[in-house]
């Protein structure tokens, strides 16, 4: 029998990520001190969707969400040992991933464990599991503190009262679009991620040298996306 995301979530772990963070929901935090050269990859929300979340998170007073694009984490901060090799093993993992779609529709949270509500993945969650799996090996193999467990994060460390405003106002929420790429980030010494390249799935990708998601980032390590 097929188990529901809830069910998922509660066997996976009671973590989560957000990018760029190193959270069950893959979230950044201040006073972070992460290895110079670390990576990171999401797959990004298209638009409209991607601006909406972004709205909705401002509206609950998450700061994070002006400064964070709406996204899946598909690895959290990790650091790259040899970075040619890291590259070169994202781009292949790329090569061989199929596009996918992903429906999201009703919102959970990763309380008490994480102060963090998100949008639940029904369709496209187990693709999401087996790309990470084929992401986080080989260079970027490491040992996790959490199963890791895809959402799409919409409010983070905000209080209780916000995070039941969030969990109430998403919850009859729902989206589908198409799962054709994903980007890879690295983390600078100066706290900003880089967006390094766009690699579509099938095979090609663009070098990137100006996109940034400047936000503090988190521990690296205590928790994973």
């Amino acid at each position: 029998m097929a188990k529901s995301a809830d069910q998922r979530a509660s066997t996976r772990a009671a973590g989560s990520g957000e990018l760029l963070n190193a959270h069950a929901d893959g979230r950044l935090k201040a006073g972070a001190d992460p290895d110079p050269r670390c990576v990171g990859i999401i797959v990004a929300l298209p638009e409209p969707l991607a601006t909406e979340i972004t709205n909705f998170r401002r509206t609950f007073g998450d700061r994070l969400g002006a400064v964070i694009p709406a996204h899946i984490t598909l690895v959290t901060t990790t650091p790259a040992e040899d970075w040619e090799e890291t590259v070169g093993h994202v781009r292949e993992v790329a090569r061989e991933q199929r596009p996918f779609t992903v429906a999201v529709s009703g919102t959970a949270s990763f309380r008490p464990v994480s102060p963090v509500v998100y949008l639940q993945i029904q369709e496209g969650f187990e693709e999401c599991v087996r790309l990470h799996e084929k992401l986080q090996s080989g260079p970027l193999a490491r040992d996790l503190a959490f199963n890791f467990h895809p959402h799409i994060t919409v409010a983070h460390d905000i209080g209780a009262a916000g995070l039941d405003e969030a969990a109430g106002t998403l919850e009859d929420f729902a989206a589908t679009f198409p799962v054709t790429g994903m980007g890879l980030y690295e983390h600078d010494s100066s706290g900003v991620w880089l967006l390094k390249e766009e690699l579509n799935f099938g095979g090609t990708s663009e070098k990137q040298s100006t996109r940034r998601c400047e936000a503090a980032a988190d521990r690296a390590g205590k928790t994973q996306a």
